[in-house]
């Protein structure tokens, strides 16, 4: 245990797993954004040829998960565990694909850190010895989840600047104790923040300071600078809490961020055509953009090493109704091409 540990909160696997393959799913407003090329399919039709909102995404889900085995020439059998989550209510739309998928399966959450938490867990459970091949996976759907959260989207209610746009897809990524592919290096957990936030329409803000906490333990724990890697992803805080990581990864620990940190959620949208407010938000904001973009720029060479912060709002339509403030979580995963 002592020899995979660096640090407080960061874990260095022993034999670094390797993700074998990707794939992403995106909606039809997805797929008309600056990474389209990118992902394995864009659906044309946002109910998926499903009858409501929330089988769509569960096909979405399916697809992604089907699409990245095939991409490998695995089947569900060859999989040890199945490892999603999602945004709704008891996740649901996780349960239903693992019903189908018939894998043995965990169910996470970690609101739109999922992806991240997915392949944490994932690299765990291959570097312990305990799997060979763990599929993980995470979606959301802008309808589904507006209609949990805020209000559904026939409702035509006023958007705010600081809102983000729930974004429509899915990703899945298969995690492998050999073969080839890049390699999870490193992992960092993270810890539960609150800036004390009380609007869930400002959730970019509230997610900021445990991007920053992260990316800043990931840091000391690991003796590496910014500067290690070509580019640090945060999952989705949008403009607003893109900047607000930056400032605060400087007044907390020093790092200059500004030279090579993104955030998927102003990465899948042209923000200057589509009008998404501040950007992108949902589980599959950093699924769909690390599985499909980033994943083949590392395949391609295009990229060497990488750092996906994926962050989450811990929060639900109960805690806010009662006053409670926005907690959030970010972890941290070490992607690396040896």
């Amino acid at each position: 245990m002592g020899a995979k540990r660096a640090g407080k909160q960061t874990y260095k696997p022993d034999s670094p797993p390797v993700i074998i393959g990707a794939a992403a799913v995106v909606g039809p407003f997805e797929g008309q954004g600056p990474l389209k090329d990118y992902f394995d399919h864009a659906y044309t039709d946002i109910m998926a040829g499903e009858r409501t909102f929330e089988a769509a995404e569960r096909e979405m889900l399916l697809n992604a998960c089907f699409t990245c085995l095939n991409n490998t020439n695995k089947t569900a059998k060859d999989m040890d565990f199945f490892l999603a989550g999602d945004l709704l209510n008891q996740t649901i739309t996780s349960g239903f694909s693992a019903l189908e998928l018939s894998i043995p399966y965990f169910g996470i959450y970690g609101a739109c850190a999922t992806s991240a938490e997915g392949l944490a867990l994932a690299a765990m459970l291959v570097d312990g010895g305990f799997a060979s091949f763990v599929l993980t996976g995470t979606s959301s759907h802008n309808a589904s989840a507006e209609r949990q959260y805020r209000y559904p989207t026939e409702y035509g209610f006023s958007r705010k600047p600081h809102m983000q746009w729930t974004v429509t897809g899915a990703g899945a990524a298969i995690v492998a104790r050999d073969g080839e592919g890049p390699r999870i290096t490193a992992v960092t957990v993270g810890k539960v923040c609150d800036l004390g936030i009380k609007d869930p329409l400002n959730l970019g803000a509230a997610m900021a300071p445990a991007a920053a906490d992260t990316m800043v333990r990931h840091f000391a724990d690991t003796g590496r600078g910014p500067d290690y890697y070509d580019l640090i992803l945060t999952g989705d805080l949008g403009k607003f809490g893109h900047t607000l990581a930056i400032k605060t990864a400087v007044s907390k620990g020093g790092f200059d961020l500004s030279k090579n940190c993104r955030d998927c959620g102003l990465m899948i949208y042209d923000t200057e055509t589509q009008d998404v407010h501040a950007g992108g938000s949902g589980c599959a904001a950093s699924a769909v953009v690390a599985y499909g973009y980033l994943y083949k720029k590392l395949m391609r060479g295009e990229l060497r090493r990488i750092l996906l912060v994926a962050t989450g709002a811990l929060h639900s339509p109960v805690s806010c109704f009662q006053g409670n403030s926005i907690p959030a979580i970010a972890h941290a995963v070490s992607i690396e091409m040896i």
